[in-house]
């Protein structure tokens, strides 16, 4: 049986990142990212976020650096083209809901697709938007981390980068 994933999540994070939805091997094992081939831990670690590559099973332990985790559409499938446009309009309306309760500094979508779907803008840039959802919350858009993107790795972390500019002079 597929199982939602527990979002990490606490009040006043740095940033908060947000998902398509959960892969099946994430539902398998109850950790975010735990695909083989999804490359979100070796960004982090790669783009200076994190202070040596986690695994996914310690994805609760980026509460102590002022992460968490979370993700637009709860229910796992094998690809994020499963997702349908119900369950995105209801995924959004809770992620405003979850957003506006932890205030993190920065919203982080991991994937152009999850802040169209969100935000309702098309053609959005890479980085920091102009104009948030929630006010008050910086979002921030960068490449999906699956291995299915095409980019290459180094241009994904430079644009994963951004976000260690963007908390600088930040508590």
């Amino acid at each position: 049986m597929l199982k939602p994933l527990s979002d990490i999540l606490e009040k006043g994070l740095k940033i908060i990142f947000v998902g398509y939805n959960p892969s099946l091997r994430s539902s398998e094992t109850g950790h975010h990212f735990a695909n083989p081939s999804n490359r979100f831990w070796n960004i982090l670690y790669r783009a200076g976020l994190t202070p040596r590559k986690y695994s996914p099973e310690e994805d609760a332990g980026l509460l102590q650096l002022g992460y968490g985790i979370t993700n637009i559409v709860s229910g796992p499938t094998r690809a994020a083209a499963e997702i349908t446009t119900q369950e995105y309009q209801k995924g959004a309306v809770e992620l405003r809901r979850k957003l506006a309760y932890y205030k993190p500094h920065v919203v982080c979508y991991v994937g152009k697709g999850v802040y169209e779907k969100y935000s309702g803008r098309r053609n959005v840039p890479w980085g920091k938007q102009k104009e948030p959802v929630v006010p008050g919350i910086t979002d921030f858009v960068v490449p999906s981390s699956s291995g299915l993107v095409r980019m290459k790795l180094d241009d994904v972390v430079a644009i994963y980068s951004g976000l260690k500019e963007l908390l600088r002079g930040r508590p």
